[in-house]
């Protein structure tokens, strides 16, 4: 139950407070935390990555849960992941995250690189529903914005490695609900999952499904 009260303080406004260390570039040089927020504020975000505000708040819930094993399906060019990255590296944790498009892993990984995270976030250029099996270990927060009809194939692909009381968010489930009615079937059940569905952000009129994991 951990978990679930902590994501609950983190949507009725909680703080948690988080020591870290400061991380490295690709160079070597050490990426300060004013230098790296800079360049997350900079960053040129395409029409498939995450609004600032939909990625702060996986940031937060990364941290506000603890969590240490991540994964993310559909990269774009690395905005989400960035994010979420801070937060594995606050938590002493590792995100992976992947994607189909040669170019969008290409420029996620450089992105990555450039905002110092490269030790704490891996990417993966393949089709998800390939790779997610072959993972090992179990996982604690898994972040869902690809194929929209495949969400549920990419829920299954992952369940079998998820902790209870991992974390799920899916995006676009508003907008893309008739698209995705499988996932979200499954996950408002009422079965292993307790899920609400969040608007953080301005910027769009659609939302993020979060899901937790009981069992």
């Amino acid at each position: 139950m951990k978990n679930l009260r902590l994501l609950g303080a983190v949507l009725l406004g909680g703080v948690l407070t988080v020591n870290f260390t400061p991380a490295r570039a690709a160079d070597g040089a050490a990426v300060s935390e004013e230098a790296r927020e800079k360049f997350i504020r900079e960053f040129k975000r395409t029409g498939l990555n995450t609004t600032p505000e939909d990625a702060m708040l996986l940031r937060i819930l990364v941290q506000s849960t603890g969590a240490r094993r991540g994964v993310e399906v559909g990269s774009a060019t690395g905005y989400g992941a960035i994010q979420m990255g801070v937060g594995f590296e606050r938590t002493g944790g590792h995100l992976i995250t992947i994607d189909i498009d040669a170019e969008m892993a290409r420029q996620c990984r450089e992105n990555v690189k450039k905002a110092g995270l490269e030790k704490t976030v891996t990417v993966v250029e393949g089709d998800a529903l390939k790779v997610l099996p072959t993972l090992e270990g179990e996982f604690d927060f898994v972040f869902i914005d690809a194929a929209k009809r495949d969400y549920l194939k990419y829920l299954k692909a992952i369940e079998p490695r998820l902790k209870p009381g991992a974390v799920v968010v899916a995006d676009n489930v508003i907008r893309s609900a008739n698209d995705m009615r499988d996932y979200l079937d499954y996950v408002q059940s009422g079965g292993s999952y307790e899920t609400v569905t969040v608007q953080a952000s301005r910027e769009k009129d659609d939302g993020m499904a979060i899901s937790y994991k009981r069992r």
